[in-house]
């Protein structure tokens, strides 16, 4: 299934679960000539807790890809064969999805955030790390970016916006964490407020911020009235994300929210170009 979900797209990506659905990888044995033992393995992180991570390829930076709101490592099966021709690329899910073991909510950025740096420990996972974020997953990104700045290299956004102003109530009471329809207990809102109020200049690394233009069209269908503001002013308002380096670039698109799956490519050539310029 699809998710259609950003900072102020919540009601949309609580109806559907997973994002991107192009197809899994190719044959992994193939592909992968690392000695990584965390591929394709639940890793423990936490006592008894583990966390399934999926690593393919080999080279440095390490492409550390976080899927979208619900959204389990799949999600990237468009990426990760011709990115990890390039490079080590690895693909997780977060806890309460696909593979991982659950925990209890209410998960908050510090929550996400320490489970990558247990993740990326325990799995032996090497940086320096280009991390690509795709709608609510870019959140968790620059959260992990602004506490560890010396090993980012580089970051990819896929359509996260900024946080939802003045949500309605139906929003409020949809993505808070006590709710069953809420899989990932995470504290949504919250986690926008606090990315969105720390980022800062992470250094001089290639940062790319992927924007969709949304169409008049797209915008009358809104569900919501509140959300129309913030469709309108979606590409002003991910320029925020520019402090991130004094490198970032903004790459407009008009594929509606769901970029990586009306242009898969593109994601995976704004990727590459991230990795390339790392590099240099």
């Amino acid at each position: 299934m699809k998710a259609s979900s950003t900072a102020w797209l919540f009601a949309i990506a609580l109806t559907i679960a997973a994002c991107g659905s192009n197809g899994g990888t190719a044959d992994q044995t193939d592909r992968n000539k690392t000695t990584d033992e965390s591929l394709g393995s639940v890793v423990k992180i936490d006592g008894d807790r583990g966390l399934f991570v999926r690593c393919t390829g080999s080279g440095s930076p390490t492409v550390f890809m976080e899927g979208g709101d619900e959204d389990t490592s799949d999600s990237y099966g468009f990426a990760e064969e011709p990115v990890s021709k390039v490079t080590r690329t690895c693909v997780y899910d977060r806890a309460n999805l696909g593979q991982s073991d659950p925990r209890e909510g209410p998960l908050g950025l510090d929550e996400y955030v320490g489970d990558i740096e247990a993740l990326l420990e325990k799995a032996k996972i090497p940086g320096p790390y280009v991390l690509v974020g795709t709608s609510g997953g870019g959140f968790i990104s620059v959260g992990y970016a602004v506490e560890h700045p010396d090993q980012v290299a580089g970051i990819v956004l896929v359509e996260t916006g900024a946080p939802f102003k003045n949500p309605p109530q139906e929003i409020v009471e949809g993505t808070d964490p006590s709710n069953p329809e809420n899989v990932e207990q995470r504290d949504y809102l919250q986690i926008e407020k606090d990315a969105w109020a720390a980022k800062k200049e992470i250094g001089d690394i290639p940062v790319t911020i992927i924007s969709n233009r949304f169409s008049r069209e797209e915008i009358a269908a809104a569900e919501f009235p509140e959300e129309k503001p913030g469709m309108r002013s979606n590409v002003k308002n991910q320029k925020g994300w520019l402090v991130l380096s004094p490198r970032a670039k903004q790459v407009v698109v008009t594929t509606g929210h769901a970029v990586e799956e009306e242009d898969p490519q593109l994601v995976i050539d704004q990727i590459l170009a991230v990795v390339t310029a790392a590099k240099s």
